[in-house]
């Protein structure tokens, strides 16, 4: 059996496309997914399957979700192994650091870096800083300064939004070991 990493994008936030963990985990095992565990309130599956063909997988999940909680939420879905690689990729400044705010931008097929990039453009200089690798971007900005970068607020744009689920560093990293 593989493991997997399931990103539902968009749940609990104030109030809006309510999903409750345990019942998305007790779903997830009612598809014979096993070894089952979500991590916090936002949509985070972790979770092991026979089945090769992530692609199946997402459309599977994103299928029980519409059905279960009559929402239509994006899933990204990657194998642990493929997490432990990005993460291994890391840049050398994507490191713990308090004032700074490390984030994992997974982007969502079809989409590519390429698209998600002539949407937001360029970071701005002193204040953030972007790397992409894979179906990834790493990204870090200063916490003080974060309404003044160019990636916070474009990053919720609806034009690219729904394109993109982001994690903090800590919790991609906490997500890899389990």
């Amino acid at each position: 059996m593989k493991r997997y990493i399931a990103l539902l994008r968009g749940v609990n936030i104030s109030g809006k496309n309510k999903v409750s963990m345990a019942q998305l985990k007790q779903l997830f095992e009612d598809l014979d997914y096993k070894e089952v565990k979500t991590y916090l309130n936002s949509g985070n599956v972790i979770f092991s399957s026979d089945e090769d063909d992530i692609s199946k997988i997402t459309s599977i999940i994103e299928e029980m979700i519409k059905n279960h909680f009559n929402l239509d939420i994006p899933v990204f879905v990657i194998s642990k192994e493929e997490l432990e690689d990005i993460l291994d990729h890391a840049p050398n400044w994507w490191i713990e650091n308090e004032d700074v705010y490390n984030n994992l931008i997974f982007i969502m097929p079809p989409a590519t870096f390429q698209d998600v990039y002539e949407k937001i453009k360029e970071p701005k200089e002193g204040l953030e800083k972007i790397e992409n690798y894979k179906d990834t971007i790493f990204w870090s900005f200063s916490r003080k300064d974060y309404q003044k970068t160019n990636w916070w607020s474009k990053t919720a744009n609806v034009n690219i939004s729904n394109k993109l689920t982001i994690r903090t560093a800590n919790t991609v990293r906490k997500i890899a070991g389990m």
